[in-house]
């Protein structure tokens, strides 16, 4: 039968030329032609968006005998008046570990480094210790809590990298746990993230021949990730390390994302942007030259202002440099034991109010641009509202498009669907 919502307030379909592609610079924040006006409705049906047109036309196809909301040829949905979004895309997240290290901020607010607390057995090492001991069912319910959580923010796609195993059996427990979890909630979509850490168990070069030699094969023959990632940070897997692992990757037909850049600009991004990486991520100390080599490149730079943020830090020019420089870039939640958000309402609140960034522009780099980074390992492109797309879909608790990221710390979210389902 299908259902029908109207009474919608503004209506930011992001539907603009090819919904595949990113957008950047002013066009992220192109009223005119990413916001309906009110007086649109919508038509859902099997889990896909049958029309989108103004409220009347539609009614008077679908709904013929509508009368005071009701219809008795079509289910019905009163909006109220509120506006709707597409459903958010969060590209970048570590879904799944255990353990907890909040008394980590202590010492960092006491003067230790990430890198210091690192080398005395904290950060990623600790978490690997605590999620090696989990089960795989332990593991498939903890991210059935977390996508859940992340739903009540209008997620509806999201990258799930593993990492915090750092052995043969951990890294694909992680990943097969990752692979269960996709369900009407979301789409989870698992990155391989073997390269996150050097484990305390083995030498770098043991390790790096583990991850080429052992880990990676098994990956691609069980295609248990879409993507290989790699931390490439001083003190943790150079340059050259990081070029083995993608082009081994690549080789077995992983295209790659990459960690570069959070600490110091060490020529990560230029690296990604030559391996034709799908995306780099932090990249908070990175060169001009290499986002405008990115962008060229097709490599979307993710900014992760969640971590800075939790760490105390300056947000950074990027992502101000990269709207001025028509460079496209993408916002991401980076949720993980330091960064415990899956709210991407929040971290688009920290750009638009820390950094002045429109919360137009700030919606697009939380859904259609991290979209066109992860569609082609989807059967359709999400991001967007468009006919023949996926039914993906929030509905906010006010008529303003922009409130999607004005109330940090509370949902905007009134109702999100998922593939045309109600979550």
């Amino acid at each position: 039968m299908g259902l029908l919502l109207f009474n919608i307030g503004e209506l930011a379909n992001l539907d603009s030329g090819d919904v595949s592609k990113p957008l950047s610079g002013i066009s992220m924040s192109d009223r005119e032609n990413l916001v309906l006006e009110p007086g649109y409705a919508i038509l859902i049906d099997k889990g896909l968006i049958s029309k989108v047109a103004p409220e009347e036309e539609i009614i008077g196809e679908y709904a013929p005998d509508f009368s005071n909301g009701k219809s008795d040829v079509i289910d019905l949905l009163d909006v109220n008046g509120n506006a709707i979004i597409p459903g958010l895309v969060d590209c970048h997240t570590h879904l799944l570990w255990t353990g907890d290290r909040s008394n980590e901020m202590n010492l960092r607010q006491n003067g230790s480094t990430y890198q210091e607390i690192s080398a005395q057995g904290g950060g990623i090492n600790r978490t690997v210790t605590s999620t090696r001991k989990a089960s795989k069912q332990e593991l498939i319910s903890l991210g059935r809590e977390r996508l859940s959580q992340a739903s009540t923010y209008g997620t509806t796609t999201i990258e799930a990298k593993s990492g915090y195993g750092l052995s043969v059996d951990s890294e694909i427990k992680l990943l097969e746990a990752s692979s269960e979890l996709t369900n009407n909630i979301c789409n989870v979509l698992p990155t391989w993230l073997g390269a996150h850490d050097f484990p305390k168990d083995k030498s770098k070069q043991e390790y790096m021949e583990e991850l080429i030699n052992v880990q990676l094969p098994i990956v691609c023959e069980n295609n248990l990730a879409k993507w290989v990632d790699v931390f490439c940070e001083p003190g943790w897997f150079n340059l050259e390390e990081t070029e083995s692992i993608v082009n081994a990757a690549k080789e077995l037909g992983l295209k790659s994302r990459l960690h570069v850049d959070e600490f110091v600009d060490s020529n990560g991004l230029n690296l990604a942007a030559e391996l034709g990486s799908a995306s780099a991520d932090h990249v908070g100390f990175s060169n001009s030259d290499s986002r405008e080599k990115a962008h060229a490149s097709g490599t979307m730079q993710v900014f992760l202002p969640g971590t800075p943020y939790v760490l105390g830090k300056d947000l950074g020019n990027g992502i101000n440099d990269c709207l001025d420089n028509n460079w496209n870039f993408s916002l991401a939640t980076d949720f993980n034991p330091n960064c415990q958000t899956l709210s991407l309402p929040f971290v688009a609140s920290l750009a638009t109010h820390r950094l002045g960034m429109d919360p137009l522009a700030a919606l697009v780099a939380c859904s259609r641009n991290p979209a066109s980074t992860l569609n082609s390992e989807l059967k359709l492109n999400v991001g967007s509202i468009y006919e023949g797309g996926p039914a993906d879909i929030n509905i906010l608790k006010s008529k303003f498009v922009d409130y999607w990221c004005q109330t940090p710390g509370i949902s905007p979210i009134e109702k999100t669907f998922s593939s045309g389902s109600i979550v």
